[in-house]
């Protein structure tokens, strides 16, 4: 597993890397919290329905709660090393 991020003030250059982060906080509540897991359960098993097909899957696009908040994105290390492609 490898995760990459933006800051806020990096997301407004354009154009910019994201960096491999060492750590996330999720600072949440209890409802979100349950969201975003039932989120990785989903993208878990669309990636092994989809198998190489499967690329990355957006919470928002399946929470749309999450309209407006920080971007998570799962991607699949079936078809990428990286998704921003340094690896």
């Amino acid at each position: 597993m490898r995760i990459y991020g933006h800051t806020a003030e990096q997301h407004d250059e354009v154009p910019t890397s994201p960096r491999e982060l060492v750590e996330i906080s999720f600072v949440v509540t209890p409802d979100e919290t349950r969201k975003i897991a039932a989120f990785l359960l989903h993208a878990a098993d669309e990636m092994e329905r989809m198998k190489s097909s499967y690329g990355h899957l957006h919470l928002s696009d399946v929470q749309k709660s999450f309209d407006g908040a920080p971007h998570v994105i799962v991607f699949n290390t079936l078809t990428v090393e990286s998704p921003y492609g340094d690896g």
